[in-house]
């Protein structure tokens, strides 16, 4: 399919027309070669929703996750899910909305090194351990729209199989088929840049430049402030 694509870097939107990106796993490192954060990519495959206790497990406990998750995708996210009446046990996917992706930071190095995932998708931003891992094991991060967990669940086909259902339904390892999962906004690429914290620098350079117009336009506050004020008797 032929459509609009949109590229956010810098704060700034510019619109052009692209093929649209679909990731299709098996994901190698070549695949990522040319995706650039700012990017939008759509996701074709495998994705298992896998949030804190899992990834504690393994890197803390030592515990092999038990689906493999090489050259595939995880989710930040902690799903509904329903059973499928009249089977023994299959679920359906109701709602699947990412959750904030910086509570995994501290494990994210040692998670994408250890089960070799290409694609992290979550909720905002990640920091220098996740900017590291990405680099070094050819991986993105990817942000999935919140407010869309609804919206989300539709492009899951099927839930293929589920692990470590003794944590409860948020934290069970959900695995997903999902069919052009997305829009994904890439915030860290596979050289390792970070859209979050580049924006950063830009939007802090634009707000003390703003700060200083604002103060040439209000000054004349302070002055009335300072005239207003009652006049101290002495005792």
């Amino acid at each position: 399919a032929y459509e609009i694509g949109v590229r956010l870097v810098g704060a700034e939107m510019c619109i052009r027309d692209r093929d649209k990106k679909v990731l299709i796993t098996p994901i190698s490192e070549e695949d990522l070669a040319d995706i650039k954060i700012g990017d939008i990519v759509w996701l074709d495959g495998d994705l298992m929703t896998c949030r804190d206790v899992a990834h504690r497990r393994l890197v803390e406990y030592g515990r092999e996750l038990p689906y493999d998750i090489r050259n595939k995708a995880i989710f930040h996210a902690g799903p509904i899910v329903r059973k499928i009446e009249g089977t023994e046990d299959d679920y359906e996917m109701v709602s699947v909305g990412p959750t904030t992706s910086m509570r995994m930071e501290k494990f994210e190095y040692e998670f994408t090194k250890l089960t070799g995932v290409r694609v992290i998708v979550g909720k905002g931003g990640m920091g220098p351990n996740t900017e590291r891992a990405c680099k070094e094991f050819g991986a993105i991060h990817c942000v999935f729209p919140a407010g869309c967990a609804v919206v989300a669940a539709t492009e899951v086909e099927k839930i293929a199989e589920h692990h470590w259902d003794e944590l409860g339904m948020p934290e069970t390892l959900w695995c997903n088929k999902v069919k052009e999962f997305g829009p994904l906004i890439v915030s860290i690429d596979a050289q390792g840049r970070n859209l979050f914290e580049e924006n950063k620098v830009i939007f802090n350079q634009r707000k003390d430049k703003a700060v200083e117009a604002i103060c040439k336009h209000v000054g004349f506050i302070l002055s009335l402030i300072h005239i207003s004020e009652p006049t101290r008797r002495t005792p």
